[in-house]
């Protein structure tokens, strides 16, 4: 089974072909000239001849089975058109913007992970380590720790105790980012499982929302109706089920002659005051301009949320670590210091 590229290298194959295109190369010398580059042999080769042989562009995407069915939709109809040049431009433009979102996205979650595995580590050895040595002083001294730290102690012994399973379930875990983050087959069916399940609540469903837009945006700019570039549009979100839901029922509602914004609302696809942008633009006859700008707005929404959601969860991390951390250390100088003064 072919597997569909990534979004970097689809959109780095669409810019290229719309550059020649736009430079007077017909289609099949453009695949050629592109499949004589080592990247791209294994992709384009096959494309280049079928090209040759009169094939038409669209049809040679879907032929090779590794481009989304979105992108050879836009093609079929930006050849239709005559606006093929155009409808490449804009598909590199949509996952260029795509590749920015993923990298932002990955670099926001990647510090608080960190620090969350730094804090555990921080605390479990307070409470493996350091508490009983606390102990041992207290017991010395014809004491014993109790209350707070007794209970803390307790904690610990049980995580001593437990340590062979934790370093099993550590080991699973290690296994599991290391085959995540190095095995692309395994990473697309880890994320198709989340997506089908979380990919629509939230942070994602806005983010959903806003590549659901830029499609819309870019199939009227390639010259399609409404509908048909919400159909398109569809296609985009097959791996989140809620979202595709949401787009069809858009959809239907259009296709029984419901208004294009009452539609959109009523769907949930987009809010009242996007709504409202939206038939302006329709009514001033700017409708293309108008949800390209939705589409830009929505999208700095997203990555403005995302940097908001970050910034949120560092200091909570910070202050949570540095609490519990103060807590175990209060809870057994406190005594100590009572006991020191009681016998000095």
């Amino acid at each position: 089974m072919a597997t569909v590229i990534s979004n970097e290298r689809l959109a780095s194959v669409t810019l290229e072909l719309s550059m020649l295109l736009h430079a007077g190369v017909g289609v099949s010398d453009a695949l050629d000239l592109l499949a004589k580059e080592k990247d791209y042999a294994s992709l384009l080769g096959d494309m280049a001849r079928w090209a040759d042989d009169g094939t038409s562009l669209a049809e040679c995407f879907k032929r090779s089975g590794k481009f989304p069915s979105y992108v050879c939709g836009l093609v079929e109809v930006g050849e239709r058109a005559g606006r093929t040049e155009e409808a490449l431009l804009s598909l590199s433009r949509y996952y260029e913007s795509r590749v920015r979102m993923d990298r932002r996205v990955r670099s926001a979650l990647l510090y608080p992970a960190v620090m969350l595995v730094l804090m555990l580590v921080v605390i479990g050895v307070l409470l493996v380590k350091v508490l009983p040595i606390f102990d041992d002083v207290y017991a010395s001294l014809g004491g014993q720790l109790t209350g707070v730290a007794g209970g803390l102690l307790v904690i610990g012994r049980w995580l001593d105790q437990a340590m062979p399973v934790i370093w099993a379930i550590l080991a699973v875990l290690v296994v599991f980012f290391f085959a995540f983050a190095a095995i692309g087959g395994f990473r697309a069916k880890v994320l198709a499982f989340w997506r089908s399940r979380r990919g629509d609540k939230g942070l994602f469903r806005q983010m959903n929302t806003a590549r659901l837009v830029q499609a819309l945006s870019m199939g009227m700019s390639s010259g399609l109706g409404a509908e048909e570039s919400l159909s398109l549009a569809a296609e985009l979100l097959t791996d989140v089920p809620d979202a595709k839901e949401r787009c069809l029922a858009c959809l239907a509602r259009l296709e029984q002659g419901e208004n294009f914004g009452e539609a959109m609302n009523s769907s949930g696809l987009l809010s009242p005051s996007s709504v409202r942008f939206l038939e302006l633009g329709q009514r001033s006859g700017a409708m293309d301009s108008a949800m390209e700008k939705l589409a830009e707005d929505l999208t700095e929404e997203s990555e403005y949320a995302i940097e908001a959601m970050v910034g949120r969860i560092e200091p909570a991390l910070v202050l949570v670590c540095s609490l519990l951390v103060g807590l175990i250390l209060l809870s057994v100088m406190l005594p100590l210091m009572h006991i020191m003064s009681a016998i000095g």
